[in-house]
């Protein structure tokens, strides 16, 4: 019996080789990571540490990934790790840490060494998708020997770099969640595919293992004034999830080999801002990535007084 809710694979039946190639052919280049993002990473390489710390096997010629580094990197200093683009098509992840890194870091690391990747996943960039090729989700896959190199890649890099105070995840939660994204995961894994609700607002991810409420109120406070907070559904969740507080709630960042969990930082974060809201623009979503990353540092500097 063929899927009714996906048309690659068959109901109850994980995916096999010939699945994942199927729909990886399906998918297609919308838009251009060298042209959008790389260009902008080097146009700050004159005021920044811009390092490439890998290349994805795809092509490597198309595909470095970078890191932008604060200079006079001090080792009495807290260290900050800002990601974005894990999954490549939320825009505002991507756009919005380079849009930090160009207005704010400069300011910031006066406080802190601050290392930023802006774009972790640039193959899911610039096919607009959630897995990369081998239809794999980069942000279920922290763990080690990872199966998925956009996220060894940024193991590796982080692994180098020490311990972390901070870390701020940059994501997106899409109408496309809900219409491809899910219904995928549940053909892929030969899972019946349960429709969910997209919430119409800004939210965070903290760990459960460590919330850190304060902090991510702090993170909260400082969007609400950028953007509206996603309010909980009826059953006081957000995405099936318990809220706990306004606009937050928790996940077993490690437990699910999620971004949020890579570093053993004391303060974290997992950003969701929603671009498909018709109170929005681009713009604002970028800014509202800019503003949590700020409500948090502000909070941290805030704890050392």
């Amino acid at each position: 019996m063929k899927n009714t809710t996906y048309p690659i694979g068959s109901a109850g039946k994980e995916w096999q080789q010939s699945e994942r190639e199927q729909w990886r052919n399906q998918t297609s280049i919308k838009r251009s990571y060298q042209e959008e993002v790389v260009s902008k990473i080097a146009a700050l390489s004159d005021r920044f540490d811009v390092e490439q710390y890998g290349a994805l096997s795809y092509d490597t010629d198309r595909y470095p990934v970078f890191s932008i580094r604060s200079k006079d990197w001090n080792a009495e200093k807290p260290n900050v790790l800002i990601t974005g683009g894990v999954h490549g098509y939320e825009t505002s992840g991507i756009h919005g840490a380079l849009e930090f890194v160009n207005t704010k870091m400069t300011m910031y690391s006066k406080n802190f060494n601050i290392i930023v990747v802006p774009c972790v996943s640039p193959w899911g960039y610039e096919t607009i998708n959630r897995w990369n090729p081998l239809a794999i989700d980069p942000n279920r896959s922290f763990y080690p020997n990872s199966p998925a190199e956009e996220s060894a890649l940024l193991i590796d890099l982080v692994n180098k770099m020490g311990d972390f105070l901070v870390h701020i995840d940059l994501h997106e939660t899409t109408d496309t969640d809900e219409s491809e994204f899910r219904p995928a995961l549940a053909a892929r894994d030969g899972l019946e595919y349960i429709p969910g609700t997209i919430p119409d607002g800004f939210y965070t991810v903290g760990d459960t293992e460590k919330p850190q409420a304060d902090f991510q109120a702090a993170v909260i406070n400082s969007v609400s004034k950028v953007t509206h907070i996603a309010p909980a559904d009826s059953d006081n969740q957000i995405i099936g999830s318990p809220v706990t507080q306004h606009g937050v709630i928790n996940y077993p960042m490690k437990k699910l080999g999620l971004c949020g969990g890579i570093t053993n930082c004391v303060y974290s974060t997992t950003t969701e801002v929603y671009p498909d809201s018709v109170k929005v623009s681009d713009e604002d979503c970028n800014h509202a990535q800019v503003a949590a990353i700020v409500g948090g540092l502000e909070y941290v500097l805030s704890q050392s007084e």
